[in-house]
């Protein structure tokens, strides 16, 4: 019978290889910055060039196959 460590170890050989360890470790970051955001003081709007700017970097993250980047940047706008 297979021990805890040797399920645990297979299980995130699993997820890392269907690609999903990195995306929910990518949204739990997210998560966390999120929860810890201080809400009390809005943002100030982003101007148009900042708004480029950021989607020139999300771009850049998703062709460079940085897609659990991409996707903690497009959650923090």
């Amino acid at each position: 019978m297979a021990t805890v460590a040797e399920l645990k170890a297979v299980l995130k050989d699993t997820l890392e290889k269907r690609g999903v360890l990195g995306h929910l470790k990518a949204r739990i970051r997210a998560e966390v910055f999120n929860a810890l955001n201080d809400e009390s003081e809005p943002r100030p709007p982003l101007s148009h060039e900042n708004l480029l700017i950021n989607e020139l970097i999300r771009e850049y993250l998703e062709f460079n196959k940085y897609k659990y980047t991409a996707s903690v940047l497009i959650s923090d706008e």
